[in-house]
């Protein structure tokens, strides 16, 4: 598969494109460039209202260590806390899957129309979720699809936890 048809596969949620992604190591580099693309739609969106550089490049970074928090929280929790039986997965064949997991955030560029931030940033957050579902049923080899909702939503709501805490202690750098 070229670069632009895992994008969309991803996008749509094509359970196949994981697969492909997760058995090539050679997509790494795409996996990269995804989550790039996602984190700065992320800051443009956070930016767009105000114009200030410092908040695009805050909401980058914020884009960035989010996914990378959720990434980690995703590989602890679904394969050594939540795995099932045939559960086999190295780090690099679920950071792919992962990274593909936010081709749906490079939406977020829509964001940067201050009236369709919120809402751009509310559906693409919600549609990541699912992308990641899918990316985890896939990676993880699981046969429940419950099981990746449990584990994403709980990776979710702890990378949330995490960027609040990060908020109320640092709040002169995120604000």
């Amino acid at each position: 598969m070229t670069f632009t048809q895992r994008l969309v596969g991803a996008t749509m949620l094509d359970a196949s494109v994981y697969e492909d992604v997760e058995a090539d190591p050679s997509a790494t580099w795409q996996a990269a460039v995804v989550v790039l693309l996602s984190s700065l739609a992320a800051g443009v969106s956070t930016g767009a209202a105000t114009l200030e550089a410092r908040a695009m490049i805050v909401g980058t970074i914020g884009g960035f260590v989010g996914w990378v928090s959720w990434a980690a929280l995703t590989y602890l929790l679904g394969t050594h806390l939540l795995p099932e039986a045939q559960t086999r997965a190295d780090v690099g064949e679920l950071l792919r899957t992962l990274a593909f997991a936010a081709a749906p955030g490079i939406l977020r560029v829509v964001g940067a129309v201050p009236t369709l931030a919120w809402p751009a940033f509310a559906v693409t957050s919600v549609w990541m979720l699912v992308a990641m579902v899918v990316a985890v049923r896939q990676a993880l080899d699981y046969r429940s699809t419950s099981r990746a909702i449990t584990v994403c939503a709980i990776g979710w709501l702890l990378s949330l936890a995490i960027a609040a805490v990060i908020g109320i202690f640092f709040p002169a750098i995120v604000s």
